[in-house]
């Protein structure tokens, strides 16, 4: 089992930062696929950035050039550093991990919101 712990959320202004940290404890395979996620009220969830523990990252047309995912492996942590935040940023982020025998585990998640 593997259990996921976000933290760094909060309230900002438009325009400011937030740093998200997720840290994965348990039975976490080597290979994996670590990210994030989000859902805003009335919206389905969506990808927002992932990272490989070797591969590509990826992220959401709506956060390139803006937030930044980054991975410690040997602290088994995921961080994203978001930068100039819109109020449309504003949703429930989770942290997730996958592994390629079909683990697939979430976050509690964690309030990001920006006012105008």
């Amino acid at each position: 089992q593997v259990h996921l712990v976000e933290s760094g959320g909060g309230l900002v202004q438009a325009g400011g930062s937030l740093r998200l940290s997720c840290a994965a404890s348990g039975s976490i395979a080597s290979i994996n696929v670590m990210g994030w996620y989000r859902q805003a009220p009335g919206k389905q969830r969506e990808l927002v950035a992932v990272v490989p523990s070797g591969g590509r990252i990826n992220y959401a047309d709506s956060v390139k050039g803006r937030f930044t995912i980054s991975r410690d492996n040997a602290k088994n942590t995921v961080y994203l550093q978001m930068n100039s935040l819109k109020p449309e940023d504003t949703a429930v982020y989770y942290c997730n991990l996958k592994t390629p025998r079909g683990g697939d585990y979430w976050g509690q998640g964690t309030q990001v919101t920006v006012s105008s």
